[in-house]
């Protein structure tokens, strides 16, 4: 098993070199893609009902909606910590800047 860290300042690759990077960038599209934006798959991806709630309970649900969706999506990778950074300014402009920790399994073990 190994652990990886997901942030959305990673660029899109289309081919990936090895399964595990396949998973952290599929793990990174979820995590990147408002709910109801994929057109045949209106569930795909984070919802933003949390928006105008309290700063700590929008964190909470935000926390809930990654792990559920990477759950969904990508059952390769196991989500271990979601982390939000408590930037005020970001948060007023309506970013939250998260980065997840994931455990994969790897094939080879």
């Amino acid at each position: 098993m190994s652990i990886h860290v997901v942030t959305l300042s990673e660029d899109i690759v289309f081919n990936p070199p090895d399964v595990v990077s396949e998973i952290l960038q599929n793990v990174r599209t979820i995590i990147s893609t408002r709910i109801g934006t994929v057109p045949l798959d209106r569930d795909f991806g984070l919802s933003w009902d949390a928006v105008d709630e309290p700063l700590p309970i929008a964190q909470a649900r935000m926390r809930l909606a990654v792990i559920a969706a990477v759950k969904k999506y990508e059952p390769r990778a196991k989500v271990v910590s979601v982390e939000l950074q408590d930037d005020i300014d970001k948060a007023l402009e309506g970013i939250a800047v998260a980065s997840v920790t994931v455990m994969i399994e790897e094939e080879n073990e």
